[in-house]
């Protein structure tokens, strides 16, 4: 057993006064038997005795020495490794509304099929974590600055316009920027909470068309890295989409390669949606991921139960079987 496990492991010491109570009661039955002995007459002692109830007659004494184990254990402070709610986090959330983003490949729409699933994921999010809104096509629109106000934000993804080019970077850097403020407010004593970035978007980036430019997306997902900010990107759609551009057809199939980079070289984690149905998952599993953590918590309570439970049977049996408390 390990002490690392316990948050008081020197309340094990009350083990060596259990070993004593146990030992205690060995030594006063030899005792009492030696003195039964004593009886010159053990034919008139056979007669007159009660019968044996035999290794039973112990059950009481064995049963309270049980709970006091297990009772020490409990006030050892035994922890487990426990999901909780965050209770100091900053989640911005980036949303492509270029006009690729009206393809029907994903029903209605993806962006309607984004709004949907990014509601969800603003929805229940938990408590604790600042959510903030950012929008961006040829350039990013902060919409909701970090909250824990979901009203705001909800409202923002039902608001949400399709507008020219793909302008990533902007995105990212937007985010950072919003990041940085509101950390520099809350920060407080135990610096500034955990950030994360979750960027969904459709297609590559056009503005500009290097993404290593000093505004692309790669140079913003580096300043990201530097900034231990992860990046969590989710490829949205399919390489069948198609949209009408000036009354000319375009396809406008997914960028996976980009947003895979982007997410690799922030730190963070790529995410692959091709329906409505995956994009939802994957933003239930990032609610999951960003909005708990694990945390070493109390697992006392059942001990307790167990020890009270068995030296209440104890002092029951005691009194069944031999009319008196061990």
């Amino acid at each position: 057993m390990s002490l690392s496990g316990f948050a008081s492991p020197w309340w094990f010491l009350l083990l060596l006064a259990v070993a004593a109570v146990a030992a205690g009661y060995v030594i006063s039955q030899r005792v009492r038997r030696k003195r039964t002995m004593r009886f010159a007459n053990l034919e008139l002692l056979d007669k007159i005795a009660p019968k044996s109830q035999g290794w039973i007659r112990h059950l009481p004494a064995v049963l309270v020495v049980l709970a006091m184990l297990v009772l020490t254990i409990a006030l050892a402070g035994p922890t487990a490794e426990q999901k909780v709610p965050r209770n100091r986090a900053t989640v911005m959330l980036v949303i492509d509304v270029s006009l690729s983003m009206e393809a029907t490949d994903v029903a209605p729409n993806r962006l309607k099929a984004a709004q949907q699933a990014a509601r969800s994921f603003a929805q229940n999010m938990t408590p604790g974590v600042n959510l903030g809104l950012i929008s961006f096509a040829g350039t990013a629109t902060v919409l909701v600055a970090p909250t824990t106000d979901r009203k705001g934000v909800v409202n923002g993804i039902d608001n949400l316009k399709l507008a020219q080019s793909t302008a990533t970077g902007e995105g990212i850097f937007a985010a950072l920027q919003s990041i940085e403020s509101f950390s520099s407010i809350v920060g407080g004593a135990d610096g500034p909470p955990p950030a994360r970035i979750v960027l969904m978007s459709d297609g590559k980036q056009t503005v500009p068309d290097d993404l290593f430019a000093p505004r692309g997306a790669y140079t913003a997902a580096q300043a990201a890295k530097q900034a231990q900010v992860p990046i969590s990107s989710i490829s949205f759609g399919t390489l069948h989409g198609s949209v009408d551009i000036e009354g000319k057809p375009q396809d406008v199939k997914v960028d996976d390669e980009s947003l895979r980079e982007i997410a690799s070289l922030s730190g963070g984690d790529f995410y692959k949606a091709a329906t409505a149905d995956e994009l939802k998952k994957v933003y239930d599993d990032l609610g999951e991921q960003i909005g708990y953590e694990l945390k070493d918590a109390d697992a006392s309570k059942p001990w307790v139960v167990v020890g009270t439970l068995v030296l209440m049977i104890g002092a029951g049996a005691a009194l069944f079987f031999g009319q008196r408390l061990p």
